[in-house]
């Protein structure tokens, strides 16, 4: 396989710190943003001619047009780009702060859009490429205790799915992963908790409490696995639209939406009796 150049966002740690191992351990060459190079101090060291470490806080457009700007003058050509930066955010949805609430979204939401906006002019000019957006499958599935991460992942995959169409003619595909569970530190470590209130406690809002312990059990998912599937879809053509990871993910997703047709189904009716009459 030629060689192949990936830019990605968050690569310090979780999915994207496992894509850019891999793709350096054979061959590729990888741009990776992180807010902290120190984290990444290793991979700079082992890899100087393939992996290009780039400071980037994904809530600051304008830091991200003139990144994406300077790394296709500086790199030329880029094969892939991997929307990944992001985090959790839990906590009944007034338990949650306005900056708590501001962030989650200039993170997960905005700041994905815009790197969207930012990359799609280049792919064009330069014939084609793939657009990858780590999303969840909290993005088709909501738990209590997740309103605003759910909403900036129902709210990123939207957008994905119009712009793919947008874009398809100019031979650029955009793929949504939806991992389920996995042993990152997006659950062990960079989750954020809101201020909880008691009220809340011994009711399925707070249930996300167990499930950040690893002492009840780690996740199904292995990041490893998860992130050689991701780097294997960039050969299916055409793109796929989703991607979900994760044997429980699926099944979850399955079920509700089999749930949200049937509820649509019984409203037929309801649903004509809006209409104008025939011929009205």
């Amino acid at each position: 396989m030629a060689q192949q150049t990936w830019f990605i966002t968050g690569v310090s740690s979780g999915f994207g710190r496992e894509l850019t191992e891999q793709l350096l351990q054979r061959g590729d060459k990888v741009v990776g943003t992180v807010r902290d190079t120190g984290k990444i101090k290793d991979l700079v060291e082992a890899y100087p001619q393939t992996f290009f470490a780039r400071i980037l806080d994904v809530t600051d457009v304008a830091a991200i047009r003139a990144l994406i700007d300077a790394v296709f003058a500086d790199i030329g050509r880029v094969d892939v780009v991997v929307s990944n930066a992001g985090y959790g955010l839990f906590g009944a949805a007034e338990e949650l702060s306005d900056s708590e609430i501001d962030t989650i979204i200039a993170t997960n939401l905005t700041g994905s859009i815009q790197l969207f906006r930012a990359v799609i002019p280049h792919l064009r000019a330069q014939g084609g490429g793939r657009i990858i957006q780590l999303s969840s499958y909290g993005g088709q599935v909501a738990f209590p205790g997740n309103s605003l991460y759910h909403a900036t992942k129902w709210g990123i995959e939207g957008f994905a799915e119009s712009v793919a169409q947008e874009v398809a003619a100019f031979g650029i595909g955009v793929t949504i992963v939806e991992p389920g569970g996995a042993r990152t530190e997006f659950r062990y470590g960079s989750a954020k908790v809101a201020n909880l209130m008691s009220i809340y406690d011994n009711t399925p809002t707070h249930a996300f409490l167990k499930m950040l312990d690893p002492g009840n059990g780690l996740a199904a998912g292995d990041p490893t696995r998860m992130a050689t599937r991701i780097i294997e879809s960039i050969e299916i053509e055409p793109a796929p639209l989703r991607m979900v990871l994760g044997s429980q993910a699926l099944q979850s997703t399955i079920d509700t939406l089999k749930k949200r047709i049937a509820g649509f189904e019984v409203q037929t009716e309801l649903a004509a009796s809006t209409d104008f009459p025939l011929n009205e």
